[in-house]
């Protein structure tokens, strides 16, 4: 008998551990109030010596920031955006996984996780759901219908914050695949940028029997000597097409400012001032490209192509009311993955290559990189942040490249 009731209890954990339970936002007015505290008490630098971003983000650009956000911005807005959608959580090798679960009215509609990147959120995909799940009400067609998830990734969000090492992107990998057999779907597809790429290619790695394809934005294609010479900075190998130049080219000067990620890669408890200034943090989490960088300044000069004040910052606040500046930053930490080398993916892969991406990979290395390369597109708009900055044309990519794939019956 006591046996018995051991099973039991053991399986009734087991149960409670899997549940998948509703979550809803509702950040208390205190903290909001500490922000605009915060905020009010800000002391900020002198200008920088120089007229480009070679020092970093200016200072025009953070008192922009400022004023709005302590004028203009409305976080409820953001908050009551994420409740619009279906909100979760369950827990997953023993950490709490927060994830958006929007399901398609559509019959056959494709099961897809889309995992965001740093310095991003959920809300660089909250422009995407509706076309994704509402094909037929933005332009598409019911066969172009998704059933979507965005989860956050561990230590970002609303996500647990791991309290042990272990969870970089093969782990993270591992979890959206249990994640998508818990939500009852027998085959899905991945899709991811940045640190969403890392992990979308690391499921595609682990080809997990249910995983038909991946997409990727930035995807792991530069051959390992190239982006090894790139990285050291060496002259342009000789033998390279014109447009492998250019990439190159655009490689050596992504290495030559990528100095957030060694530092994240190395020291991320060091960065415990984000926890302490809203500023600060936000400073940090603008400047991780050039070119995105000049795109979210230009938003603040009343140029809202891509992206608006209140984008830029909806996902700021999210990191500060989260408190995951530091969390978020162990990724780096955990990573053991060039971020731009072919990790040995043979599932069908599906690439789109935005003009103002970190580089434009060319053709001829995806299709080295992806043996089974089912779609290559470049896109005429778009940066590092493309669901977030093109909506439009981002969900037009994700219907064309896993077009093929929906010929296989859905199981949900």
């Amino acid at each position: 008998m006591t046996q018995t009731i051991t099973k039991q209890r053991s399986s009734e954990q087991t149960a409670d551990k899997n549940a998948i339970r509703p979550f809803h936002i509702n950040i208390p007015e205190a903290e909001l109030a500490d922000l605009r505290q915060r905020l009010a008490q800000t002391r900020l630098p002198e200008k920088e010596t120089v007229t480009d971003y070679s020092q970093g983000v200016p200072l025009k650009t953070v008192q922009q920031l400022l004023r709005h956000w302590q004028t203009h911005y409305d976080w409820r807005k953001c908050e009551a955006r994420i409740n619009a959608v279906p909100n979760f959580i369950t827990e997953i090798d023993g950490l709490d996984i927060h994830f958006i679960h929007a399901r398609s009215k559509h019959e056959n509609a494709l099961p897809i996780i889309v995992t965001h990147g740093w310095p991003g959120s959920i809300v660089e995909q909250l422009k995407i759901i509706e076309p994704l799940t509402n094909p037929t009400a933005h332009g598409g067609t019911a066969s172009d219908a998704f059933h979507v998830v965005v989860p956050s990734m561990p230590g970002y969000g609303f996500s647990g914050k791991p309290t042990t090492t272990g969870w970089g992107p093969e782990r993270i990998a591992q979890a959206w695949t249990t994640l998508m057999k818990r939500l009852g779907y027998k085959q899905f597809v991945a899709q991811g940028g940045d640190w969403g790429a890392t992990v979308t290619e690391q499921i595609g790695v682990q080809a997990p029997p249910e995983l038909l394809g991946i997409h990727t934005n930035m995807p792991g294609a530069i051959p390992a000597e190239i982006d090894q010479s790139s990285f050291a900075g060496a002259p342009v190998p000789s033998g390279l097409s014109a447009e492998e130049r250019s990439t190159y080219e655009q490689l050596v000067f992504f290495y030559k400012h990528v100095y957030y990620a060694l530092w994240m890669a190395t020291r991320p408890q060091t960065g415990t001032a984000f926890a302490d200034s809203p500023i600060g943090l936000a400073t940090f989490l603008l400047d991780h490209d050039m070119r995105s960088l000049e795109l979210i300044a230009r938003s603040f000069d009343g140029q809202t192509e891509g992206l608006t004040p209140d984008d830029v910052l909806d996902n700021v606040t999210l990191f500060w009311l989260t408190n995951t500046g530091v969390s978020s930053g162990r990724l780096y930490w955990e990573n053991k993955f060039a971020f731009f080398s072919p990790k040995g993916v043979k599932v069908p892969t599906a690439v789109s290559v935005f003009p103002d991406e970190l580089y434009q990979t060319p053709r001829s290395w995806a299709e080295r990189a992806f043996p089974n390369l089912i779609h290559y597109n470049k896109v005429g708009k778009g940066g590092h942040f493309a669901a977030w900055e093109q909506p439009k044309l981002f969900t037009e990519e994700l219907r064309a490249g896993f077009r093929s794939l929906r010929k296989i019956p859905i199981a949900a």
